[in-house]
């Protein structure tokens, strides 16, 4: 069993603190990312994990290990950087085996190891090989490789797919996921890349500013936002954000804003939403949630468009409602043009309505 486990976790420069009091539990074999916008101590986690930053306060387990005192070396976790960290004298082969020749395992060992994870991640062709001689994905399975033959019992990731192009991105995306199902080892994976975390893992943890926002499954954490913050950094296009408030009107609940947009809230929320009344509000609306069948009475927002995207499969029509930006994605060949109002059919049995003071979602 190698879960990792991280209580109350700080970590201070001075009088500047990067991390303060972080909880968090990985279970063994489970494949988490850690996500955030620049600066919000993902990285710093990750390297506190591998022991590459000491912990100010706190203990970091690896199993049944304490290792917060610990040296890399004596940690069994394998770290895969962003830049890939490949010696440019050493073949592909000398490379992924480096590790292991350090630490004296016999040459046969060492060559059998080394051709067992060529096999596995479809480097056989390019041992002999220099890294200048690859193309940046090879370049990542050999990082990758050289980490896979330690048999480490926690992997590392920082940011690996950073370097890629757009089409490398999605393949290695499916590579290292086939590669944890083949391995069934843990996994703590960082990347400011939201769409990445979404996809790849089993559990994403949103981080800001040193704290845990929110920690779920992907589908839930883009269908259950707890707060502004993971609503808005979760999904893209972002979600809309419109602040009013919630006022009795005609028989039922209705989100009004200042320039006049009011949208009939679903009676099903009505026992939570009615606690709101008066108070000042956030309607968040994903630009996906859109009513295909035209909208209900009162549930139609009225934009000025500002660009039209065609995108193939779906067109994004962007501008504002009132005075906040607003996107709607709508079916392709939509009927909206620059500079025009355009009316748009909501589905708000989808939208979340946030305390504008404290941020949080008013959960129905």
């Amino acid at each position: 069993m190698a879960g990792v486990e991280i209580d109350n976790v700080s970590k201070a420069y001075g009088s500047y603190r990067i991390i303060e009091g972080l909880d968090l539990s990985v279970a063994d074999e489970e494949f988490v990312v850690l996500v955030g916008p620049s600066g919000c101590g993902k990285t710093t986690t990750l390297r506190m994990i591998a022991g590459l930053e000491t912990v100010t306060s706190g203990t970091i387990r690896i199993g049944q290990r304490d290792v917060t005192d610990l040296r890399p070396g004596l940690r069994n976790c394998a770290m895969v950087f962003q830049n890939y960290a490949l010696y440019p004298h050493m073949s592909v082969a000398e490379n992924i085996g480096y590790g292991m020749k350090v630490r004296g395992e016999s040459r046969a060992h060492v060559e059998k190891a080394v051709k067992e994870v060529a096999r596995v991640l479809d480097l056989e062709p390019y041992l002999d090989r220099r890294p200048k001689q690859l193309s940046g994905g090879q370049r990542q399975r050999v990082a990758i490789g050289r980490a896979i033959v330690r048999s480490p019992d926690v992997f590392l990731f920082d940011e690996p797919l950073s370097n890629l192009d757009a089409k490398l991105r999605i393949e290695m995306r499916t590579e290292i996921k086939a590669l944890h199902r083949r391995l069934a080892k843990t996994i703590v994976y960082v990347t400011h890349d939201q769409v990445e975390a979404m996809t790849m893992a089993d559990r994403v943890v949103v981080m800001n500013k040193g704290r845990i926002e929110q920690a779920a499954d992907p589908i839930s954490l883009y269908e259950r936002p707890c707060n502004l913050f993971v609503a808005g950094f979760i999904g893209a296009p972002s979600m809309n954000f419109i602040e009013g408030e919630v006022v009795a009107r005609d028989g039922g609940l209705v989100f009004t804003e200042a320039s006049g947009t009011a949208l009939m809230l679903p009676k099903c929320r009505e026992a939570v939403y009615g606690g709101h009344l008066g108070k000042p509000v956030v309607l968040g609306v994903r630009p996906d949630h859109i009513a295909r069948q035209g909208a209900a009475a009162g549930a139609t927002a009225s934009m000025i468009v500002k660009d039209v995207e065609p995108l193939g499969p779906h067109t994004l029509v962007i501008g504002s409602v009132g005075r906040f930006p607003f996107t709607a994605q709508m079916p392709v060949g939509v009927a909206a043009e620059p500079d025009q109002r355009f009316d748009v059919p909501l589905d708000l049995d989808k939208a979340h309505l946030f305390d504008k003071a404290t941020g949080r979602v008013i959960a129905a």
